[in-house]
């Protein structure tokens, strides 16, 4: 009703709602810009004197660029994976098959939602530090650091997601029962069944939660700081442009600081941008189903 009556009054919420979150990121770019004691003084002024590309030769010459990297991408990319693959198969059997407990068992996936993850860093990490034969441990978890000082300790207490599950078993159970009913009369068995009938169905749910799931990994920061005191080897680069503030000249931190930032938020924005149709319509099927 307010929409029809008071058009403008919509617009306005969203070219409110675009500036404040646009501008954030404008003042981040700007700043890796800017030279020594430009950042932070007063009065405010948003674009720097000369655009100065030092910032960033500075945050790669500090950073292990390379070596964050390969760390950030391979625990995304792990986590990304597990999470689609777990939250699918999940969700497809607490939404299309029949088994005692399936109802308990959906709501404890839910319970999990209401916990925040940091909750169960301590858990994660004394289980990881006494993980069997790993890291010098012993048959019986002792002795060493366990998986602590491995690159998979990253990626380990994030690899299934209740809500990826709930995502995925809420689209799902709009899925028509006999379409996968006709599938196993032609012979299908359920894994054929998921794989050829719901998975393609679900596409644009699956690159929603891919999405999502992608951006949570790649800038994950306390756990990966925690990891990183045990193994500096293993350090992300989220943890990593962190550390630069120790490094740098004071007067020169913000800057190479927000150059970093900038660095690590390029492969997420251009990820976004190539599957910003999915995502969107994604949204959209989650929200109608």
């Amino acid at each position: 009703m307010i929409r029809r009556r008071f058009p403008w009054f919509s617009y306005l919420v969203v070219v409110t709602g675009a500036v404040l979150t646009v501008v954030p990121f404008l003042d981040m770019v700007m700043t890796s810009f800017k030279g020594a004691g430009e950042a932070g003084t007063l009065p405010y002024r948003l674009l720097p004197e000369a655009f100065d590309l030092s910032n960033y030769r500075a945050a790669v010459d500090q950073l292990d660029l390379p070596v964050l990297f390969r760390n950030s991408v391979i625990a995304t990319a792990v986590i990304t994976g597990s999470v689609l693959f777990t939250s699918s198969l999940a969700g497809y059997a607490l939404a299309k098959l029949r088994f005692p407990g399936r109802n308990l068992i959906f709501r404890l996936v839910l319970s999990t939602m209401m916990f925040p993850p940091f909750v169960f860093f301590i858990p994660h990490f004394l289980i990881l530090v006494h993980w069997p034969l790993a890291g010098g441990n012993d048959l019986f978890g002792r002795g060493g650091a366990g998986l602590t000082v491995s690159i998979a300790a990253l990626a380990m207490p994030f690899l299934v997601n209740g809500f990826g599950i709930f995502l995925m078993r809420q689209f799902m159970v709009s899925i028509p029962d006999e379409v996968l009913e006709a599938a196993r009369i032609d012979g299908a068995g359920e894994f054929g069944v998921w794989w050829r009938i719901v998975v393609p169905q679900t596409r644009p749910v699956v690159l929603t939660l891919g999405l999502l799931t992608f951006v949570h990994a790649w800038n994950e920061y306390i756990w990966a700081l925690l990891i990183s005191t045990a193994n500096p080897d293993v350090m992300t680069l989220p943890v990593g442009i962190q550390f630069l503030q120790d490094y740098v000249d004071p007067t020169r931190s913000m800057p190479i600081v927000m150059a970093g930032l900038v660095l690590s938020t390029l492969p997420v924005l251009i990820l976004f941008l190539l599957l910003q149709k999915y995502y969107i319509r994604g949204v959209m099927l989650s929200g109608l189903k």
